[in-house]
């Protein structure tokens, strides 16, 4: 089964409603120039919530190929509860992804496995894709423990779900020691953990269903070391933090196989 390759941009705190148009709209013409084939990889940008009515508005006004996701989302529909994001409102917004779980909603919002199958549900029950987010710590990777631990992490974030809903989710393998540290996994550990989450899924389920479900690399990517990585039997895309920020550099990502 041919999996469309994914790149993502998650932006994070960064960039007010005006950056985040000047950003997308050099996406654009970056893609554009460079003759990019939209249905051969998606291009995706996941920008702060104050940006997302923006980033809609510029896609639709020009047409263009690129989606747009969240950060995160609420596990509630509404009601009282200050601060928070609710699946319909994002879905209103045209977006098509949501990051659920991502390390630092884990580390300075103690999110757990739980917390991180529940977002992941409300994404799917309103018709938006989840990016499940798995990974561990260095010490973790020190002790040779890193396999199981994110094994663990997919068993819960995957808890109750269907063969059909978990291949239309998307998993995200960042090692929590490569993000934003300059620091970078080996294609080879990329491979590694990937092709464990990928085995993982055909004993929850089965091999159709793990051959469907896209798994992400995701920590440090940048145009430089994005082909080696993408060129894994079981790395489907990218989550990219700071390279995503530079119109240019994401571009570059996205066209890796050019």
């Amino acid at each position: 089964m041919t999996r469309i390759p994914l790149m993502a941009g998650n932006w994070k705190m960064n960039l007010d409603h005006l950056e985040a148009i000047h950003l997308v709209q050099g996406l654009h013409m970056a893609l554009t120039d460079a003759n990019f084939d939209y249905s051969k990889t998606e291009v995706v940008v996941i920008p702060p919530f104050t940006d997302i009515r923006s980033v809609q508005t510029v896609v639709e006004g020009d047409e263009m190929g690129i989606k747009y996701g969240a950060q995160d989302v609420s596990v509630h529909a509404s009601g009282a509860y200050t601060g928070e994001v609710s699946a319909n409102m994002l879905k209103k917004l045209g977006v098509s992804y949501i990051v659920v779980g991502h390390s630092e909603r884990r580390e300075y919002h103690g999110e757990c496995d739980q917390k991180v199958n529940q977002k992941a549900r409300v994404a799917l029950e309103n018709g938006m894709t989840p990016i499940i987010c798995c990974g561990e710590g260095l010490e973790v990777r020190k002790a040779g423990e890193h396999v199981p631990h994110v094994l663990a992490q997919i068993d819960g974030a995957l808890a109750g779900f269907s063969a059909e809903e978990v291949a239309k989710s998307v998993i995200a393998y960042e090692p929590i020691w490569a993000i934003g540290t300059g620091e970078v996994a080996t294609p080879e550990d990329a491979q590694e953990v990937c092709a464990a989450i990928r085995v993982r899924i055909s004993e929850l389920y089965d091999e159709e269903t793990a051959a469907a479900t896209r798994i992400l690399y995701g920590g440090s990517v940048k145009s430089s070391n994005v082909a080696d990585i993408m060129a894994k039997a079981d790395v489907d895309g990218a989550l990219v933090g700071g390279a995503s920020l530079e119109a240019g550099e994401f571009s570059k990502i996205a066209r890796f196989d050019a």
